[in-house]
């Protein structure tokens, strides 16, 4: 088939750089706007810091005189600008306009293995011996644990280390590695690691004792909470048992959490509105970082107008002009995509507040109204991706705590009455009959299911069980206490 060439008219919609830049302040929460908001500064000199000082806001001239012109500038151009060097020479770009540059963070804290491997220098061992403990402090997983076998740690050894170990050698290692702290550290698998634990508090307590002996021997029906089992193999009464279950829920099954939790370093929430009650009226506020003073460098306006009345006949000072124009035009889109956003901030949380009034006035969780995305977007008249971005890492401060945006949108369940509520009221009245069961027979998913219906709330078994997953709550048998 030949190749042929044609003409041919499309109509397409597409994005200005201005509506992009405003999509990508939109979703970004009030830390990274900080962050955002200082790269804008260092970039741009056009913009400044600070209110408007004077009353007349800069407008680009569409026309330029090419006259020439001698006035002498306060800055030498030629420093930024010379004509005798090529330009692919003096800039790179190996990214797209449209990429996100983001940056990750480097810990400063020891990591997990770290802290282990300086154990290991206290202990007296050789170079073979320190290389097959530093190789199975390496292989351990956040949690502490060891999930390799050893044949593979043999392997690694000898393809990777040259050193010729036999498997019984990594396991005399490996029992001096579950002796650093924290204790249960280096175990294969749950119940080693809660036996490691277990040993080291061996002090003559027989509810200790005991619970060694359940880990050891009757494990998996401690894991199914079959205690009656448990009880009548040991021959001993409910209240042992119940000493003995408690000293093993004291242990640690994951070890390695408590070293990693340690070192985290936990972000403070910086809520983007405040609403509080005053007087039985709700007042919303937006927090200051999300509407910042910046304002359009008066030095620069000053420059383009003079460079606008003057003569460009030099490739040098078309450069000049083409970069301060693009500076000032890139300052202008940033301010306005700035009000914009705290425009469309203040809108949508305004619709939030409007919808969901009964609850922020109460901070009762079943006065939540159901609300989709789609519920604001038709109030405020703007697009359901645009909601999205507002509500996406944004965060309110009320009388009743902290909440992000995302917690009070829901979505509906009809009642016997017709009426239509939150699956979130359905999932509080939920949590609280768990809450408030008998945990020596906790309520089945059947049962729960019942009470639901008698209240009014047409909901299947099913339908229990996803909201009770989603709410993190085990089944009934795993809720079961002695």
């Amino acid at each position: 088939m030949a190749l042929r060439q044609h003409l041919a008219q499309k109509l397409e919609q597409r994005l200005s750089p201005q509506q992009i830049q405003l999509m990508k302040l939109l979703q970004v929460p009030t830390m990274e706007l900080d962050q955002r908001i200082k790269q804008e500064l260092e970039e741009n000199p056009a913009l400044e810091e600070g209110n408007e000082d004077f009353e007349d806001e800069f407008e680009q001239e569409e026309d330029y005189d090419d006259n020439d012109n001698d006035n002498e500038e306060e800055f030498d151009l030629s420093d930024y600008l010379d004509d005798d060097v090529a330009d692919y020479k003096t800039q790179a770009n190996n990214h797209s306009k449209d990429d996100e540059e983001r940056v990750i963070p480097l810990s400063g804290e020891q990591s997990f293995q770290e802290k282990l491997t300086e154990q290991l220098h206290l202990l007296y061992l050789d170079d073979k011996q320190f290389t097959i403990a530093d190789v199975l402090i390496g292989n351990l997983d956040e949690s502490g644990y060891l999930n390799r076998s050893i044949d593979a740690i043999v392997d690694d050894l000898a393809f990777s280390m040259n050193l010729d170990a036999q498997e019984h050698e990594v396991l005399e290692i490996l029992q001096l590695v579950q002796e650093l702290d924290p204790a249960g550290v280096g175990a294969r698998n749950l119940q080693e690691c809660l036996l490691l634990q277990i040993k080291r508090k061996q002090d003559g307590d027989i509810s200790r004792f005991t619970a060694k002996k359940i880990l050891e021997d009757y494990f998996e029906e401690f894991t199914k909470k079959h205690y009656d089992k448990i009880a009548k193999k040991l021959e001993i009464d409910e209240q042992d048992l119940k000493d003995a279950i408690d000293e093993i829920l004291k242990l640690n099954p994951k070890p390695g959490g408590s070293m990693i939790e340690s070192a985290k370093n936990y972000q403070q929430i910086i809520p983007d509105f405040t609403l509080f009650e005053s007087e039985g009226r709700l007042e919303l506020s937006l927090n200051g970082r999300n509407a910042p003073e910046l304002k359009i460098s008066r030095e620069y306006e000053s420059m383009l107008r003079s460079y606008a009345e003057g003569a460009k006949s030099s490739k040098s000072d078309k450069d000049a002009l083409t970069f301060v124009r693009q500076k000032l035009d890139g300052a202008k889109w940033f301010i306005d995509a700035i009000k914009q956003r705290q425009q469309t901030l203040l809108l949508t949380m305004s619709a939030i507040k409007d919808y969901q009034e009964a609850y922020f006035l109460s901070g009762d969780e079943t006065k939540l109204r159901p609300m989709i995305l789609k519920d604001i977007a038709d109030v405020i008249g703007l697009d359901i991706s645009t909601i999205s971005r507002v509500a996406n890492s944004k965060f309110v401060q009320t009388n009743y705590g902290i909440f992000p945006l995302k917690y009070f949108f829901s979505e509906s369940l009809s009642t016997d009455s017709g009426e239509e509520v939150s699956t979130r009221e359905v999932k509080k009245i939920l949590s609280d009959a768990i809450e408030a069961e008998d945990k020596h027979n906790p309520l089945t998913d059947e049962k729960l299911m019942d009470l639901l219906n008698e209240k009014g709330y047409n909901i299947a078994r099913r339908t229990v069980a996803k909201y009770r997953e989603q709410l993190n709550i085990p089944v009934a048998r795993m809720r079961k206490e002695l």
